[in-house]
């Protein structure tokens, strides 16, 4: 069976740790039969893998940029291996760019490290996951701080398509609708679900669950 670049990715996040399934507690205090955890990416070949998935995300999407922003901390090397996949499998030269925690007022000085960002100047922010949108909150002002940019899109790795406490509508949607930006993931929580079904990954006896939590949680 020839697997696309969403169920490619998915067998990935199985085989590296990074998707399981069973019953976890989430920070939210939902019971969830299944958990994500990005902290098990750490090798240099994941690393490398992960940038491609990201690439051919945008390139299917048709996002067209300058600069890769990777909000400190997780999103910086993130936007890094994209910047690296999308030279060497498509061609595309970008620039990348992290923000600091803090300005720093000698040497180069700024906020940003890598691309100085220019007025107009079409950046996509990258980011591993989205849960509350906190990230998207935080580095906006300091894109704001530092250029009029135009925002093309967020690209992340999963959407869970799940509604955020105190809203119907989830993460991504409420990306949206609060600051009208547009966020692309690698996958969501139907493909992963597919991906079951399918049998492109084990796991269908959690189906049953799968259903369930999309149904009371689903946005």
């Amino acid at each position: 069976m020839e697997y696309n670049y969403k169920q490619q990715f998915i067998r990935f996040m199985v085989e590296n740790g990074v998707l399981r399934f069973g019953e976890f507690t989430l920070k939210s205090g939902r019971k969830a039969p299944y958990f994500i955890n990005t902290g098990n990416y750490k090798t240099g070949k994941q690393l490398a893998k992960l940038g491609e998935y990201y690439a051919a995300c945008i390139a299917q999407n048709g996002l067209e940029a300058e600069t890769l922003v990777g909000p400190a901390y997780k999103g910086i090397p993130l936007s890094v291996a994209t910047a690296i996949a999308l030279y060497s499998g498509y061609g595309k030269e970008l620039n990348y760019c992290f923000d600091r925690k803090e300005v720093k007022d000698h040497g180069e000085g700024g906020l940003f490290v890598g691309k100085q960002l220019a007025d107009g100047e079409k950046v996509i922010i990258i980011e591993d996951v989205m849960t509350s949108g906190k990230a998207l909150g935080e580095i906006l002002p300091k894109l704001a701080a530092a250029a009029n940019v135009e925002i093309v899109g967020m690209v992340i790795s999963v959407d869970r398509m799940e509604k955020a406490l105190n809203s119907d509508l989830s993460a991504v949607k409420m990306a949206k609708a609060e600051y009208g930006i547009d966020v692309y993931s690698v996958v969501n929580m139907n493909d992963i679900i597919e991906a079951i079904e399918q049998g492109v990954i084990e796991g269908k006896e959690h189906l049953p669950a799968m259903y369930a939590y999309r149904e009371t949680y689903g946005a």
